[in-house]
């Protein structure tokens, strides 16, 4: 007791010296560690991502939910709230209020410790900005000489602006105005003077006084805020009354905080984005706490329709899984991402995340082109017969020995024929001819990010690739041959509305727009006659090519309109397994995926107007290079055409 009224005393000559000279110099003595500028640290200021539309998506916030408004956007009634319930002298005292402290230490003095703080606005904001969580004298003291100097440096209504947007109300949220937010679902500007006082009556104890979770204290509380007001003449009596006795709000009013796999695909390209920081720790503090304005690609409706096409086109009863990228070929934008059935279920995006699936057929697109950059045509015959033989010296198997689906017979067939029925045997024989190493350096052009290993079987799909690659790659296809990088963010602004960066990634030509055409006009033949007749679009050209992998482990479908390009994979999302028997079927890439591709699609345009795909110049084509003919067959002709090159075979899809 003697030791603590010691320190009592010693305080008391400090707040003499405070009040006696009436400015921090003195007081600023006493610690010598404070003679420097006190710089507060910055607020923690939630982040919004918005969709292409501009509507909201989600908030970023890490523990502190917060936006800072200014004080001239805060009721004049909610100030007057919080000022005569923290702090009726605000405007009469510096830093501290000599008063207040000395009722407090005659408290502590009777109780032998720290009981009663006695803090002033500005005593409060720097024990939550700049001290540690301690309570004893010396820290007691620190409080007070800084909350001096703070209010030297910035003056009161900066004090008193910056203690609004930082204290903590309760529910999670920080400051005025996410306060009024989620209690009432208003602006601070808009807070009337009921939901004035429920507020500043929560600063003291916001647990303890939710109106949700304790509503008579709550009630009472209020109360006792509204009697102080009109104490200090802010609030006639009468408005007191009236005030009281308006209900307590009954439901939060929460911010939109979706998770899913667009949003959290954003948060995980940020988080990657160096332009935001030199570490993942500064970039997830920009990220989560730097009061960002992230405009997205997203489109609304289609990542809508994008989930219903997913969830919808699964087949019920097996443990597999769907994905879904859809691109725009003219900005590389990416307008939808699904990664599954359901993200609350499973948050890995099959889309985006990890090596991705073998992409089966749908691979040999880079084939067909690097073919057609060789000089090939639709009417080239290559040979199809199965089982094939292909050279692969020092691989293993040496050599290879693929076969086409099921066994299915073709012997010489032309490349748009072997194209729409998915040939294997055919596409093995040509990657060979125009060579692994070309097939492997169009991918990568064409938007495959992923590394490929340059081996024979490749033309197949045996490389791993995700659903927003091969959908970017054949988006370039759609784009006449020009590539956007694809991109789920279009630009980013600081807190203060300026802009930070954009997506400012230059289109690239990385095919001839004549090859590009020729590609597609046997693309739609796919579609038409051959693999993937199950994702026609009534009244739309649909490209695209069908995808199924060893023992029908994964399958896809991925295609495109001139206004859009789509992937679509389905499997099992725990691994390589069979889809065998799956509503009585082996799952292939023109089965569920094509359906689920046409359903999507078919939606997405459904208010687009119908376009036709441009007809390749055959003048303007590559030359043709020497090939070797096929076994059995003749020398190519270069005869050029449309998709009616090719003719429905007898063989069913794959």
């Amino acid at each position: 007791m003697v030791v603590v009224t010691a320190v009592v005393v010693a305080l008391a000559v400090v707040l003499t010296t405070v009040v006696t000279v009436r400015a921090g110099v003195a007081a600023i003595a006493f610690s010598a560690r404070f003679s420097t500028h006190v710089r507060l640290p910055p607020l923690a200021r939630r982040s919004v991502v918005y969709a292409a539309d501009g509507s909201v998506i989600t908030v970023l916030h890490a523990v502190e939910d917060r936006e800072p408004v200014p004080l001239s956007r805060i009721s004049p009634t909610l100030v007057h709230a919080v000022v005569d319930t923290e702090d009726a002298h605000y405007w009469h005292h510096g830093g501290i209020d000599a008063g207040a402290v000395l009722r407090a230490l005659r408290a502590d003095v009777t109780a032998g410790r720290i009981r009663q703080g006695g803090s002033t606005i500005a005593q409060q904001l720097v024990k939550t900005t700049l001290l540690a969580p301690r309570h004893d004298f010396r820290r007691k003291l620190d409080e007070m000489v800084l909350a001096e100097r703070v209010v030297h440096q910035l003056g009161k209504r900066a004090v008193l602006e910056r203690y609004l947007n930082t204290v903590y109300f309760g529910e999670g949220a920080y400051g005025v105005e996410t306060a009024a937010e989620t209690y009432f679902g208003v602006s601070a500007a808009k807070v009337d003077t009921a939901q004035a006082a429920l507020l500043a009556g929560l600063i003291q104890h916001p647990d303890g006084y939710d109106p949700i979770r304790a509503p008579a204290a709550a009630r009472q509380r209020r109360q006792s805020v509204l009697a102080s007001m009109a104490q200090h003449h802010h609030l006639g009596h009468a408005a007191a009354a009236a005030a009281a006795s308006e209900p307590l709000p009954s439901r939060l009013h929460r911010p939109p905080q979706t998770r899913d796999y667009f949003s959290d695909a954003v948060v995980q390209s940020l988080l990657a984005d160096h332009r935001l920081g030199a570490t993942r720790q500064d970039r997830y503090r920009r990220v989560f706490g730097g009061g960002l304005r992230i405009r997205t690609t997203l489109d609304p409706t289609l990542q809508r329709q994008a989930q219903q096409a997913v969830a919808a086109g699964i087949p019920a009863g097996h443990h597999l899984s769907a994905a879904l990228a859809a691109v725009d070929p003219a900005t590389g934008a990416v307008r939808a991402v699904v990664g599954g059935p359901d993200f609350g279920v499973s948050e890995f995006d099959t889309a985006l995340a990890g090596a991705g699936r073998q992409p089966g057929s749908a691979f040999k697109v880079f084939t067909l082109i690097a073919a057609l950059e060789h000089g090939s045509s639709p009417a080239r015959v290559i040979d199809g017969s199965s089982p094939c033989t292909i050279p692969n010296p020092g691989g293993t198997p040496n050599p290879w020995k693929p076969a086409n689906f099921e066994g299915e017979a073709f012997g010489p067939i032309t490349l748009a024929d072997a194209t729409a029925h998915s040939v294997n045997c055919a596409y093995a024989r040509l990657a060979l001819q125009v060579g692994l190493a070309h097939v492997a350096e169009t991918a990568h052009r064409m938007g495959i990010t992923a590394p490929l290993q340059v081996v024979p079987s490749m033309t197949l799909g045996t490389n791993t690739v995700t659903p927003l690659q091969m959908a970017s790659a054949y988006a370039t296809l759609a784009a006449d041959g020009v590539h956007h990088r694809p991109h789920l963010v279009s630009q980013v602004n600081g807190p203060d509305g300026k802009l930070m960066f954009s997506d400012d990634d230059a289109p690239e030509r990385v095919l001839s727009q004549q090859v590009a055409r020729a590609a597609t006009q046997m693309l739609l033949g796919v579609v038409d006659h051959g693999t993937g007749t199950a994702a026609a679009v009534p009244g739309r050209q649909v490209a695209g090519k069908t995808g199924t992998t060893e023992d029908y482990q994964d399958a896809w479908f991925v295609g495109y309109t001139p206004e859009l390009a789509t992937a679509v994979w389905m499997g099992d999302p725990s691994g390589e397994v069979p889809m065998r028997d799956v509503q009585g079927i082996n799952v292939i890439g023109g089965s569920f995926p094509a359906r689920l591709w046409s359903a999507f699609m078919g939606q997405a345009l459904a208010n687009v107007a119908p376009s036709a795909f441009p007809q390749p110049d055959p003048a303007l084509m590559p030359p043709a290079s020497s090939a070797t003919p096929a076994p059995g067959s003749t020398t190519p002709v270069t005869t050029w055409c449309s998709s009616s090159c090719a003719h429905p075979g007898k063989h069913g899809p794959k």
